[in-house]
């Protein structure tokens, strides 16, 4: 592009000549493009991990309730982001209860040492999918003899104006003295 910067020349800082003005132009311009290519790799490469369980249980239908917080009826889904121990109930009409504690234990490339790589500098997205099945046992009734006979007791235990054995709160600080 010889002659680019002539018609302009006035506006040239002094003592440079068109052909330098022009070196100058193209240099800039490659910085600016070489800083964008940069921000849109550095963009693009940012690692991402998805943590998804989901519970089912057999049959399907029970409510489920995970720390204490209620997320829905199986089957169930829910994202979390981080690893530990869940304390998951399920309660579903003729069937018992289930409560279980279930470990959720991270996959090796989410550790204390590799877990800035994979969040952050792998260029793709890394699932860890859970799937927890859970049986549930039919209702199991008590015997109408048992019923009876512990109603008894109590009516007696409560006839006698003795209170029913307590148990002692826990003292979790203890080792203060108090």
């Amino acid at each position: 592009m010889p002659g680019c910067f002539d018609s302009h020349e006035k506006f040239l800082p002094s003592g440079m000549d068109a052909a330098k003005a022009m070196r100058n132009y193209r240099l800039s311009h490659s910085r600016i493009y070489c800083a964008m290519i940069w921000t849109v790799m550095a963009l693009a490469s940012t690692g991402c991990v998805e943590r998804r369980y989901t519970i089912r249980s057999n049959p399907p239908g029970a409510l489920v309730y995970v720390n204490g917080e209620e997320i829905g009826t199986t089957p169930v889904s829910r994202s979390f982001t981080y690893y530990g121990d869940r304390d998951i109930t399920l309660i579903q009409d003729g069937f018992e209860t289930q409560r279980v504690t279930q470990p959720m234990k991270a996959p090796w490339w989410d550790n204390l040492f590799t877990e800035f790589f994979s969040e952050n500098l792998i260029p793709w997205t890394m699932r860890d999918e859970r799937e927890l099945n859970f049986d549930m046992l039919p209702l199991q009734n008590a015997p109408v003899g048992d019923l009876m006979g512990r109603a008894e007791q109590l009516r007696t235990e409560g006839k006698s104006g003795t209170p029913a054995a307590l148990t002692e709160p826990k003292r979790w600080f203890r080792w203060l003295g108090q």
